[in-house]
Protein backbone atom coordinates (compact mmCIF):
# COMPACT_ATOMS: atom_id res chain seq x y z
CA UNK A 1 0.00 0.00 0.00
CA UNK A 2 2.95 2.32 0.96
CA UNK A 3 4.49 1.88 -2.13
CA UNK A 4 1.25 2.63 -4.32
CA UNK A 5 1.27 5.87 -2.41
CA UNK A 6 4.62 6.54 -3.52
CA UNK A 7 4.36 5.70 -7.03
CA UNK A 8 1.01 7.95 -6.99
CA UNK A 9 2.92 10.99 -5.57
CA UNK A 10 5.74 10.32 -7.55
CA UNK A 11 3.74 10.43 -10.92
CA UNK A 12 1.69 13.33 -9.56
CA UNK A 13 4.68 15.39 -9.52
CA UNK A 14 6.25 14.09 -13.04
CA UNK A 15 2.33 15.13 -14.52
CA UNK A 16 3.06 18.59 -12.38
CA UNK A 17 6.01 19.55 -14.23
CA UNK A 18 5.34 18.00 -17.43
CA UNK A 19 4.91 20.79 -19.74
CA UNK A 20 6.60 23.70 -17.63
CA UNK A 21 9.96 25.26 -19.02
CA UNK A 22 12.62 27.03 -17.54
CA UNK A 23 15.02 29.38 -19.86
CA UNK A 24 17.35 32.05 -18.48
CA UNK A 25 19.08 35.25 -20.33
CA UNK A 26 22.87 36.71 -18.25
CA UNK A 27 23.54 40.00 -19.90
CA UNK A 28 26.50 42.62 -18.38
CA UNK A 29 25.95 45.65 -19.87
CA UNK A 30 28.42 47.11 -17.36
CA UNK A 31 31.49 45.09 -16.28
CA UNK A 32 32.94 48.24 -14.36
CA UNK A 33 29.61 48.35 -11.68
CA UNK A 34 29.99 44.09 -11.53
CA UNK A 35 26.85 43.15 -12.14
CA UNK A 36 25.15 40.29 -13.75
CA UNK A 37 21.66 40.81 -15.19
CA UNK A 38 19.47 37.91 -15.19
CA UNK A 39 16.19 37.23 -16.58
CA UNK A 40 14.78 33.94 -15.26
CA UNK A 41 11.62 33.07 -17.76
CA UNK A 42 9.03 30.11 -16.49
CA UNK A 43 6.17 28.80 -18.71
CA UNK A 44 3.38 26.61 -18.69
CA UNK A 45 3.81 26.90 -14.36
CA UNK A 46 1.46 24.95 -12.46
CA UNK A 47 1.76 26.70 -9.01
CA UNK A 48 -0.04 29.32 -7.93
CA UNK A 49 1.88 30.84 -5.54
CA UNK A 50 5.85 31.02 -6.90
CA UNK A 51 8.72 30.84 -4.81
CA UNK A 52 12.11 31.05 -7.02
CA UNK A 53 15.34 30.79 -4.60
CA UNK A 54 19.11 30.70 -4.64
CA UNK A 55 20.83 28.48 -3.66
CA UNK A 56 22.82 29.37 -0.17
CA UNK A 57 26.34 27.23 -1.11
CA UNK A 58 28.14 26.02 -3.91
CA UNK A 59 28.88 22.42 -4.27
CA UNK A 60 31.80 21.15 -3.36
CA UNK A 61 32.90 24.12 -0.85
CA UNK A 62 31.28 22.64 2.42
CA UNK A 63 30.39 26.45 3.82
CA UNK A 64 27.15 28.03 3.68
CA UNK A 65 28.26 31.80 1.67
CA UNK A 66 24.63 33.15 1.39
CA UNK A 67 24.86 33.57 -2.19
CA UNK A 68 21.37 35.61 -2.10
CA UNK A 69 23.54 38.60 -0.15
CA UNK A 70 24.13 39.62 -3.76
CA UNK A 71 20.79 39.66 -5.43
CA UNK A 72 19.27 43.05 -5.74
CA UNK A 73 15.96 44.40 -7.43
CA UNK A 74 14.15 41.29 -8.06
CA UNK A 75 11.27 41.75 -10.09
CA UNK A 76 8.53 39.83 -12.01
CA UNK A 77 6.34 39.95 -15.08
CA UNK A 78 3.55 38.18 -16.73
CA UNK A 79 3.21 37.41 -20.45
CA UNK A 80 1.77 40.61 -20.84
CA UNK A 81 4.36 43.07 -19.31
CA UNK A 82 2.22 43.72 -16.48
CA UNK A 83 4.16 44.04 -13.01
CA UNK A 84 3.40 41.35 -10.48
CA UNK A 85 3.99 42.22 -6.78
CA UNK A 86 7.05 40.00 -5.49
CA UNK A 87 7.76 39.17 -1.68
CA UNK A 88 10.62 38.16 0.00
CA UNK A 89 9.54 35.45 2.06
CA UNK A 90 13.51 33.72 3.74
CA UNK A 91 17.01 34.42 3.46
CA UNK A 92 17.17 33.35 -0.19
CA UNK A 93 13.28 33.28 -1.57
CA UNK A 94 11.13 35.19 -3.16
CA UNK A 95 7.24 34.90 -3.89
CA UNK A 96 4.48 35.84 -5.86
CA UNK A 97 1.22 34.93 -6.92
CA UNK A 98 0.89 33.65 -10.93
CA UNK A 99 -2.39 34.44 -11.59
CA UNK A 100 -3.53 33.16 -15.23
CA UNK A 101 0.07 34.40 -16.43
CA UNK A 102 1.63 30.92 -18.48
CA UNK A 103 4.57 32.86 -18.66
CA UNK A 104 6.44 34.70 -15.69
CA UNK A 105 9.48 37.16 -16.63
CA UNK A 106 11.80 37.36 -13.24
CA UNK A 107 14.46 39.75 -12.85
CA UNK A 108 17.24 40.68 -11.08
CA UNK A 109 20.78 42.02 -10.71
CA UNK A 110 23.99 39.85 -9.28
CA UNK A 111 26.57 41.32 -7.60
CA UNK A 112 29.61 39.98 -8.53
CA UNK A 113 33.53 40.82 -7.34
CA UNK A 114 34.73 37.96 -5.55
CA UNK A 115 36.48 36.12 -7.88
CA UNK A 116 37.77 32.18 -6.55
CA UNK A 117 36.63 29.13 -7.86
CA UNK A 118 33.15 28.90 -5.86
CA UNK A 119 32.20 32.62 -6.65
CA UNK A 120 31.54 34.56 -9.51
CA UNK A 121 32.79 38.04 -10.55
CA UNK A 122 33.17 40.86 -13.58
CA UNK A 123 34.65 43.59 -14.33
CA UNK A 124 36.13 45.13 -17.42
CA UNK A 125 39.03 42.12 -17.80
CA UNK A 126 36.50 39.43 -17.70
CA UNK A 127 33.33 37.76 -16.18
CA UNK A 128 33.37 34.12 -14.03
CA UNK A 129 30.03 32.92 -13.39
CA UNK A 130 29.81 29.97 -10.91
CA UNK A 131 26.22 29.09 -11.42
CA UNK A 132 24.83 28.22 -7.92
CA UNK A 133 25.67 31.47 -7.22
CA UNK A 134 24.07 33.12 -9.87
CA UNK A 135 21.01 31.48 -11.09
CA UNK A 136 17.78 30.96 -9.02
CA UNK A 137 15.39 28.14 -9.51
CA UNK A 138 11.88 26.91 -8.50
CA UNK A 139 11.59 23.30 -7.13
CA UNK A 140 8.95 22.83 -10.02
CA UNK A 141 11.16 23.27 -12.74
CA UNK A 142 14.26 21.67 -10.79
CA UNK A 143 14.23 18.48 -12.92
CA UNK A 144 13.63 20.01 -16.27
CA UNK A 145 15.57 20.72 -19.04
CA UNK A 146 16.38 24.72 -20.49
CA UNK A 147 18.21 26.89 -22.38
CA UNK A 148 20.71 30.02 -21.71
CA UNK A 149 21.19 32.70 -23.57
CA UNK A 150 24.00 34.63 -22.72
CA UNK A 151 25.06 38.24 -23.90
CA UNK A 152 28.67 39.37 -23.25
CA UNK A 153 29.55 42.71 -23.50
CA UNK A 154 30.98 44.14 -26.92
CA UNK A 155 34.50 43.92 -25.55
CA UNK A 156 34.35 40.10 -24.30
CA UNK A 157 34.85 38.03 -27.76
CA UNK A 158 34.82 34.56 -25.73
CA UNK A 159 33.01 31.97 -23.69
CA UNK A 160 34.25 28.53 -22.30
CA UNK A 161 31.84 26.46 -20.34
CA UNK A 162 30.57 22.97 -20.35
CA UNK A 163 27.88 23.55 -21.36
CA UNK A 164 26.50 22.37 -24.63
CA UNK A 165 26.11 25.10 -26.96
CA UNK A 166 23.05 25.55 -29.98
CA UNK A 167 24.41 26.95 -32.76
CA UNK A 168 27.88 26.13 -32.20
CA UNK A 169 29.83 28.04 -34.91
CA UNK A 170 27.66 30.55 -35.92
CA UNK A 171 28.96 33.80 -35.28
CA UNK A 172 26.58 35.89 -33.39
CA UNK A 173 26.63 39.18 -30.80
CA UNK A 174 24.32 36.11 -28.09
CA UNK A 175 25.46 32.06 -27.32
CA UNK A 176 22.57 30.05 -26.35
CA UNK A 177 23.26 26.73 -24.14
CA UNK A 178 21.01 24.22 -22.97
CA UNK A 179 21.18 22.14 -20.16
CA UNK A 180 19.20 19.12 -18.58
CA UNK A 181 18.63 19.83 -15.37
CA UNK A 182 19.25 22.74 -12.72
CA UNK A 183 22.17 20.73 -11.14
CA UNK A 184 23.65 21.03 -14.65
CA UNK A 185 23.27 24.56 -14.76
CA UNK A 186 24.82 25.46 -11.85
CA UNK A 187 27.45 22.75 -12.09
CA UNK A 188 29.10 24.38 -15.33
CA UNK A 189 31.06 27.37 -14.86
CA UNK A 190 31.71 30.28 -17.46
CA UNK A 191 34.63 31.92 -18.12
CA UNK A 192 33.19 35.49 -20.32
CA UNK A 193 36.28 37.54 -21.71
CA UNK A 194 39.39 37.33 -23.92
CA UNK A 195 40.26 34.55 -22.42
CA UNK A 196 43.69 32.09 -24.05
CA UNK A 197 41.83 29.31 -25.12
CA UNK A 198 43.22 25.33 -26.54
CA UNK A 199 42.24 22.14 -26.95
CA UNK A 200 44.01 18.45 -26.80
CA UNK A 201 43.26 15.06 -26.73
CA UNK A 202 43.67 12.25 -23.71
CA UNK A 203 41.98 9.18 -22.42
CA UNK A 204 40.36 9.61 -25.43
CA UNK A 205 38.53 12.87 -23.95
CA UNK A 206 39.06 16.02 -25.79
CA UNK A 207 40.11 18.49 -23.15
CA UNK A 208 39.72 22.23 -23.15
CA UNK A 209 41.88 24.69 -21.79
CA UNK A 210 40.72 28.33 -20.84
CA UNK A 211 43.63 30.78 -19.25
CA UNK A 212 42.63 34.24 -18.01
CA UNK A 213 44.99 36.74 -16.79
CA UNK A 214 48.86 36.58 -17.97
CA UNK A 215 51.71 34.14 -16.86
CA UNK A 216 54.63 31.80 -17.20
CA UNK A 217 53.03 29.08 -18.97
CA UNK A 218 54.15 26.98 -21.70
CA UNK A 219 50.83 25.72 -23.63
CA UNK A 220 52.78 22.54 -25.10
CA UNK A 221 53.65 21.62 -21.85
CA UNK A 222 50.79 22.36 -20.54
CA UNK A 223 48.83 19.88 -23.04
CA UNK A 224 51.76 17.42 -22.88
CA UNK A 225 51.94 17.32 -19.17
CA UNK A 226 48.12 17.87 -18.15
CA UNK A 227 47.98 15.06 -20.21
CA UNK A 228 50.39 12.68 -18.63
CA UNK A 229 47.86 13.51 -15.52
CA UNK A 230 45.04 12.93 -17.28
CA UNK A 231 45.92 9.75 -18.45
CA UNK A 232 47.27 7.88 -14.97
CA UNK A 233 44.34 9.41 -13.05
CA UNK A 234 41.81 7.39 -15.83
CA UNK A 235 43.66 4.53 -15.67
CA UNK A 236 42.37 4.34 -11.71
CA UNK A 237 38.89 3.56 -12.57
CA UNK A 238 39.75 1.69 -16.30
CA UNK A 239 37.19 4.48 -18.24
CA UNK A 240 36.78 8.04 -18.72
CA UNK A 241 33.21 9.10 -18.35
CA UNK A 242 33.47 12.50 -20.85
CA UNK A 243 33.61 12.90 -24.29
CA UNK A 244 34.64 16.28 -23.59
CA UNK A 245 36.18 18.46 -20.67
CA UNK A 246 36.98 22.20 -19.85
CA UNK A 247 39.49 23.30 -17.43
CA UNK A 248 39.61 26.89 -16.90
CA UNK A 249 42.84 28.66 -15.35
CA UNK A 250 42.68 31.51 -13.21
CA UNK A 251 46.05 33.13 -13.01
CA UNK A 252 46.16 35.54 -9.92
CA UNK A 253 48.23 36.90 -7.59
CA UNK A 254 46.93 35.05 -4.73
CA UNK A 255 45.86 31.46 -5.75
CA UNK A 256 43.23 29.47 -4.51
CA UNK A 257 43.23 26.15 -5.55
CA UNK A 258 40.41 24.78 -7.72
CA UNK A 259 36.65 22.76 -7.30
CA UNK A 260 35.53 20.27 -9.64
CA UNK A 261 32.71 19.97 -11.03
CA UNK A 262 30.91 16.67 -13.49
CA UNK A 263 32.90 17.62 -16.37
CA UNK A 264 35.12 20.77 -15.83
CA UNK A 265 37.15 22.29 -12.99
CA UNK A 266 37.86 25.96 -12.53
CA UNK A 267 41.77 26.21 -10.94
CA UNK A 268 42.88 29.57 -9.44
CA UNK A 269 46.71 29.77 -9.19
CA UNK A 270 49.12 31.97 -9.21
CA UNK A 271 50.17 33.21 -12.21
CA UNK A 272 54.32 32.31 -12.00
CA UNK A 273 52.99 29.07 -11.32
CA UNK A 274 54.26 27.52 -13.78
CA UNK A 275 58.12 26.22 -13.31
CA UNK A 276 59.99 24.03 -10.76
CA UNK A 277 58.76 23.06 -7.91
CA UNK A 278 55.54 25.34 -8.16
CA UNK A 279 54.81 23.82 -11.36
CA UNK A 280 54.30 20.47 -10.26
CA UNK A 281 52.56 21.86 -7.68
CA UNK A 282 49.64 22.66 -10.18
CA UNK A 283 50.39 19.91 -11.87
CA UNK A 284 49.36 18.18 -8.65
CA UNK A 285 45.80 20.26 -8.08
CA UNK A 286 44.91 18.98 -12.06
CA UNK A 287 45.44 15.51 -10.53
CA UNK A 288 43.36 16.24 -7.69
CA UNK A 289 40.51 17.60 -9.08
CA UNK A 290 40.42 15.57 -11.97
CA UNK A 291 40.45 12.42 -9.72
CA UNK A 292 36.96 13.97 -8.24
CA UNK A 293 35.97 13.21 -12.04
CA UNK A 294 35.12 9.73 -9.99
CA UNK A 295 35.22 10.31 -6.78
CA UNK A 296 32.46 12.73 -6.05
CA UNK A 297 30.95 13.99 -8.78
CA UNK A 298 29.63 10.53 -9.62
CA UNK A 299 31.22 7.94 -6.93
CA UNK A 300 29.84 10.08 -4.09
CA UNK A 301 28.08 9.67 -0.51
CA UNK A 302 24.44 9.34 -0.75
CA UNK A 303 23.81 12.52 1.12
CA UNK A 304 26.02 14.77 -1.84
CA UNK A 305 23.59 14.45 -4.93
CA UNK A 306 20.91 15.45 -5.64
CA UNK A 307 21.76 18.27 -3.41
CA UNK A 308 19.45 20.12 -0.89
CA UNK A 309 21.04 23.96 -2.13
CA UNK A 310 18.76 25.64 0.60
CA UNK A 311 20.54 24.53 3.62
CA UNK A 312 23.76 22.17 4.78
CA UNK A 313 24.36 18.60 3.49
CA UNK A 314 25.98 16.47 5.96
CA UNK A 315 27.92 13.95 5.81
CA UNK A 316 30.72 11.85 7.65
CA UNK A 317 32.31 11.01 4.35
CA UNK A 318 34.57 13.53 3.10
CA UNK A 319 37.56 11.89 4.58
CA UNK A 320 37.44 9.34 1.95
CA UNK A 321 35.74 11.95 -0.85
CA UNK A 322 38.78 14.29 0.15
CA UNK A 323 40.61 12.20 1.95
CA UNK A 324 40.97 9.71 -1.11
CA UNK A 325 41.28 12.22 -4.01
CA UNK A 326 44.30 13.98 -1.77
CA UNK A 327 46.46 10.64 -1.32
CA UNK A 328 45.37 9.84 -5.05
CA UNK A 329 46.93 13.16 -6.56
CA UNK A 330 50.48 12.70 -5.13
CA UNK A 331 50.10 8.72 -5.92
CA UNK A 332 49.68 9.91 -10.00
CA UNK A 333 52.45 11.79 -9.45
CA UNK A 334 54.34 9.24 -8.56
CA UNK A 335 53.15 7.06 -11.41
CA UNK A 336 52.63 9.93 -14.19
CA UNK A 337 56.62 10.12 -13.58
CA UNK A 338 56.94 13.61 -12.50
CA UNK A 339 58.08 12.44 -8.45
CA UNK A 340 60.71 9.48 -7.91
CA UNK A 341 60.08 6.88 -4.88
CA UNK A 342 61.98 9.23 -2.89
CA UNK A 343 60.10 12.35 -3.16
CA UNK A 344 56.86 10.82 -2.89
CA UNK A 345 57.93 8.90 0.56
CA UNK A 346 59.25 12.26 1.39
CA UNK A 347 55.61 13.60 1.03
CA UNK A 348 53.48 10.87 2.71
CA UNK A 349 55.83 11.01 5.62
CA UNK A 350 55.26 15.01 5.49
CA UNK A 351 51.69 14.16 5.69
CA UNK A 352 51.61 11.67 8.53
CA UNK A 353 54.06 13.56 10.50
CA UNK A 354 51.42 16.67 9.98
CA UNK A 355 48.60 14.78 11.31
CA UNK A 356 50.03 13.05 13.83
CA UNK A 357 52.05 15.53 15.41
CA UNK A 358 49.25 18.13 15.28
CA UNK A 359 47.05 18.67 18.87
CA UNK A 360 44.01 18.35 17.05
CA UNK A 361 44.50 14.74 15.87
CA UNK A 362 44.07 13.52 19.47
CA UNK A 363 40.97 15.48 19.92
CA UNK A 364 38.66 15.27 16.47
CA UNK A 365 37.85 11.80 14.56
CA UNK A 366 38.22 12.17 11.08
CA UNK A 367 34.59 11.32 10.91
CA UNK A 368 33.55 14.45 12.76
CA UNK A 369 35.92 16.20 10.98
CA UNK A 370 33.90 15.56 8.07
CA UNK A 371 30.44 15.68 9.01
CA UNK A 372 31.54 19.61 11.07
CA UNK A 373 33.13 21.29 8.10
CA UNK A 374 29.91 23.48 7.71
CA UNK A 375 30.94 25.06 10.67
CA UNK A 376 34.67 24.30 11.43
CA UNK A 377 37.07 23.62 8.61
CA UNK A 378 36.21 26.54 6.64
CA UNK A 379 35.69 29.10 10.24
CA UNK A 380 38.74 28.27 11.77
CA UNK A 381 39.32 30.13 14.77
CA UNK A 382 43.02 30.58 16.61
CA UNK A 383 41.78 27.68 18.53
CA UNK A 384 41.54 25.45 15.50
CA UNK A 385 44.84 23.37 15.61
CA UNK A 386 43.89 22.57 19.55
CA UNK A 387 40.85 21.04 18.52
CA UNK A 388 40.51 20.35 15.01
CA UNK A 389 42.75 18.04 12.06
CA UNK A 390 41.63 18.28 8.27
CA UNK A 391 40.35 15.32 6.58
CA UNK A 392 42.21 15.85 3.35
CA UNK A 393 45.20 15.33 5.26
CA UNK A 394 44.01 12.75 7.40
CA UNK A 395 41.74 10.93 4.93
CA UNK A 396 45.17 10.59 2.80
CA UNK A 397 47.05 8.72 5.00
CA UNK A 398 44.18 6.20 6.18
CA UNK A 399 44.19 5.78 2.04
CA UNK A 400 47.42 4.72 2.46
CA UNK A 401 47.51 2.67 5.21
CA UNK A 402 44.53 0.75 2.94
CA UNK A 403 46.60 0.88 0.39
CA UNK A 404 49.08 -0.65 1.86
CA UNK A 405 46.87 -3.22 3.62
CA UNK A 406 45.14 -4.40 0.33
CA UNK A 407 48.30 -5.42 -1.56
CA UNK A 408 49.75 -7.34 1.27
CA UNK A 409 46.00 -8.91 2.17
CA UNK A 410 46.44 -9.64 -1.97
CA UNK A 411 49.76 -10.27 -2.40
CA UNK A 412 50.43 -7.23 -5.04
CA UNK A 413 47.37 -8.11 -7.33
CA UNK A 414 44.81 -5.71 -5.55
CA UNK A 415 45.64 -2.41 -4.11
CA UNK A 416 43.25 0.66 -3.64
CA UNK A 417 42.59 1.37 -7.55
CA UNK A 418 40.45 -2.41 -7.52
CA UNK A 419 37.89 -1.16 -4.58
CA UNK A 420 37.64 2.38 -6.18
CA UNK A 421 36.58 0.35 -9.19
CA UNK A 422 34.56 -1.54 -7.55
CA UNK A 423 32.32 1.16 -5.39
CA UNK A 424 32.14 3.31 -9.08
CA UNK A 425 30.60 0.18 -10.64
CA UNK A 426 28.12 -0.69 -8.36
CA UNK A 427 27.20 2.63 -7.01
CA UNK A 428 27.49 4.69 -9.93
CA UNK A 429 27.11 2.30 -13.10
CA UNK A 430 24.56 -0.14 -11.55
CA UNK A 431 22.54 1.87 -9.05
CA UNK A 432 23.23 5.33 -10.14
CA UNK A 433 23.12 6.97 -6.53
CA UNK A 434 25.18 7.50 -3.67
CA UNK A 435 26.44 5.07 -0.79
CA UNK A 436 26.05 5.41 3.19
CA UNK A 437 28.27 4.82 5.73
CA UNK A 438 27.29 1.47 6.42
CA UNK A 439 27.27 0.49 2.80
CA UNK A 440 31.13 1.81 2.57
CA UNK A 441 32.38 0.06 5.42
CA UNK A 442 30.16 -3.24 4.30
CA UNK A 443 31.90 -3.17 1.28
CA UNK A 444 35.45 -2.51 2.38
CA UNK A 445 35.23 -5.61 4.86
CA UNK A 446 33.85 -7.86 1.90
CA UNK A 447 36.94 -6.34 -0.08
CA UNK A 448 39.82 -6.67 2.83
CA UNK A 449 38.16 -10.22 3.71
CA UNK A 450 38.30 -9.33 7.50
CA UNK A 451 36.37 -7.15 9.55
CA UNK A 452 36.86 -3.48 9.58
CA UNK A 453 34.94 -2.33 12.36
CA UNK A 454 38.01 -2.08 14.67
CA UNK A 455 39.89 0.02 11.88
CA UNK A 456 36.83 2.22 12.28
CA UNK A 457 36.39 2.49 15.58
CA UNK A 458 40.05 2.94 16.14
CA UNK A 459 40.77 5.57 12.96
CA UNK A 460 37.62 6.97 11.50
CA UNK A 461 35.32 7.27 15.00
CA UNK A 462 38.39 7.36 16.82
CA UNK A 463 41.34 8.76 17.38
CA UNK A 464 43.88 6.39 18.00
CA UNK A 465 47.57 6.62 16.85
CA UNK A 466 48.21 3.80 13.80
CA UNK A 467 50.83 0.90 13.81
CA UNK A 468 52.75 2.38 10.67
CA UNK A 469 55.43 -0.05 10.82
CA UNK A 470 52.68 -3.01 11.22
CA UNK A 471 51.00 -1.70 8.47
CA UNK A 472 53.81 -0.32 6.12
CA UNK A 473 56.31 -3.28 6.84
CA UNK A 474 54.03 -5.80 5.15
CA UNK A 475 55.06 -3.98 1.99
CA UNK A 476 58.56 -3.54 2.15
CA UNK A 477 58.86 -0.12 4.07
CA UNK A 478 59.68 0.52 7.61
CA UNK A 479 58.50 3.19 9.64
CA UNK A 480 60.48 4.57 12.80
CA UNK A 481 59.06 6.76 15.78
CA UNK A 482 61.52 9.15 15.84
CA UNK A 483 60.07 11.42 18.73
CA UNK A 484 62.79 13.50 20.86
CA UNK A 485 61.70 15.80 23.43
CA UNK A 486 62.74 19.10 22.75
CA UNK A 487 62.25 22.83 24.53
CA UNK A 488 59.21 24.98 23.28
CA UNK A 489 57.48 27.70 23.80
CA UNK A 490 54.15 26.65 22.32
CA UNK A 491 52.98 29.74 20.77
CA UNK A 492 53.62 31.17 17.34
CA UNK A 493 53.61 35.01 17.47
CA UNK A 494 54.46 37.53 14.95
CA UNK A 495 55.14 41.47 14.44
CA UNK A 496 52.84 43.60 12.77
CA UNK A 497 52.56 47.67 13.00
CA UNK A 498 55.68 47.24 15.59
CA UNK A 499 53.97 45.11 17.77
CA UNK A 500 54.68 41.41 18.90
CA UNK A 501 51.40 39.50 19.47
CA UNK A 502 50.88 36.08 20.02
CA UNK A 503 48.29 34.77 17.20
CA UNK A 504 47.94 30.78 19.10
CA UNK A 505 48.97 29.06 22.18
CA UNK A 506 49.03 24.88 21.82
CA UNK A 507 47.23 23.44 24.79
CA UNK A 508 49.11 22.19 27.32
CA UNK A 509 51.90 24.08 26.47
CA UNK A 510 54.56 26.22 28.26
CA UNK A 511 52.90 29.48 27.00
CA UNK A 512 49.24 28.46 28.22
CA UNK A 513 50.60 26.97 31.42
CA UNK A 514 52.17 30.56 31.99
CA UNK A 515 48.61 32.24 31.67
CA UNK A 516 49.43 33.57 28.05
CA UNK A 517 46.57 33.97 25.56
CA UNK A 518 46.01 34.80 21.81
CA UNK A 519 46.37 38.75 21.25
CA UNK A 520 48.46 39.05 23.84
CA UNK A 521 51.00 41.58 23.36
CA UNK A 522 54.90 41.50 24.17
CA UNK A 523 56.46 44.21 25.03
CA UNK A 524 59.56 42.98 26.97
CA UNK A 525 61.63 40.01 28.13
CA UNK A 526 63.93 39.70 31.23
CA UNK A 527 63.76 43.47 31.89
CA UNK A 528 64.16 44.31 28.00
CA UNK A 529 62.27 45.51 25.62
CA UNK A 530 62.25 42.47 22.37
CA UNK A 531 60.88 42.78 19.28
CA UNK A 532 60.47 39.42 17.02
CA UNK A 533 64.37 39.16 16.24
CA UNK A 534 65.74 39.56 19.94
CA UNK A 535 62.21 37.51 21.46
CA UNK A 536 63.66 34.38 18.73
CA UNK A 537 67.02 34.24 19.97
CA UNK A 538 65.79 34.38 24.04
CA UNK A 539 63.43 31.71 23.60
CA UNK A 540 66.12 29.17 21.31
CA UNK A 541 68.60 29.63 24.00
CA UNK A 542 65.88 28.28 26.92
CA UNK A 543 66.33 24.42 28.39
CA UNK A 544 63.47 22.75 30.09
CA UNK A 545 63.39 24.16 33.97
CA UNK A 546 64.22 27.87 32.57
CA UNK A 547 62.58 30.70 32.92
CA UNK A 548 61.72 34.22 31.87
CA UNK A 549 60.04 37.40 32.98
CA UNK A 550 57.48 38.71 30.41
CA UNK A 551 56.16 42.05 30.36
CA UNK A 552 52.69 41.57 28.38
CA UNK A 553 49.81 44.21 27.27
CA UNK A 554 46.29 42.72 27.65
CA UNK A 555 43.43 44.83 26.34
CA UNK A 556 46.31 47.81 27.29
CA UNK A 557 46.59 46.41 31.13
CA UNK A 558 50.09 45.98 31.63
CA UNK A 559 50.89 42.17 33.50
CA UNK A 560 53.77 40.47 34.38
CA UNK A 561 54.27 36.80 33.12
CA UNK A 562 56.72 34.41 34.86
CA UNK A 563 57.13 31.40 32.03
CA UNK A 564 59.11 28.02 33.18
CA UNK A 565 60.05 26.66 29.54
CA UNK A 566 59.19 22.52 29.25
CA UNK A 567 59.68 20.07 26.86
CA UNK A 568 57.37 19.23 24.13
CA UNK A 569 57.51 15.60 22.59
CA UNK A 570 56.13 15.87 18.87
CA UNK A 571 54.95 12.77 17.45
CA UNK A 572 57.24 11.95 14.39
CA UNK A 573 58.10 9.18 12.17
CA UNK A 574 60.54 7.88 9.45
CA UNK A 575 59.97 6.08 6.51
CA UNK A 576 62.32 4.22 4.85
CA UNK A 577 62.95 0.84 2.56
CA UNK A 578 63.18 -2.38 4.13
CA UNK A 579 66.57 -4.47 3.78
CA UNK A 580 64.88 -7.33 3.04
CA UNK A 581 64.29 -8.21 -0.43
CA UNK A 582 61.21 -10.64 0.44
CA UNK A 583 58.38 -7.84 -0.16
CA UNK A 584 60.26 -5.39 -3.02
CA UNK A 585 57.72 -6.97 -5.14
CA UNK A 586 55.01 -5.70 -3.41
CA UNK A 587 56.95 -2.42 -2.63
CA UNK A 588 57.03 -1.64 -6.17
CA UNK A 589 53.54 -2.67 -7.11
CA UNK A 590 52.68 -0.03 -4.31
CA UNK A 591 55.26 2.34 -6.08
CA UNK A 592 54.72 1.70 -9.14
CA UNK A 593 55.07 3.94 -12.48
CA UNK A 594 52.45 3.87 -15.31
Amino acid sequence: MLKAHVFLILSFIHLCSYGQSVSYSLTMPKPQNHYFEVEMTLKDLKEKEVLVKMPVWAPGSYLVREFSKNVNQVTATDDQGKRIPVKKVSKNGWSFTRGKAKQISVKYHVYAFELSVRTSFLDLSHGFVSGSGVFMYTESTRNNSGSLVITPHPSFKKITTALPRQGEGVVSESFEYTFENYDQLADCPIEIGNQETFDFMASGTKHTVAIYGSGNHNVENLKKDMAKVIESTTKVFGQNPNKEYTFIIHNVVNGQGGLEHTNSTTLSVNRWTYQGDDYLGFLNLVAHEYFHLWNVKRLRPIELGPFNYDQENYTSLLWVMEGFTTYYDELLMLRAGYYDQSEYLNKLQSSINYVEGSVGSRVQPVAHASFDAWIKAYRPTENSANTTMTYYSRGANIAAMLDAMIIDAYQGDKCLDHFMRLIYDKYYLKLNRGFTEKEFESDLTAFMRRDMKPFFDSYINGTEIPDFDAIFSKIGMNVKKSTTPAPSFGASYSQSNGKLVIKNVRSNSTAENAGLSVNDEIIGCNGYRVDQAAFDKVISTLEAGEQLNLLISRDDVLLEIVVVMANYEKLKFTFSPAESTDRVKLLNYWLRND
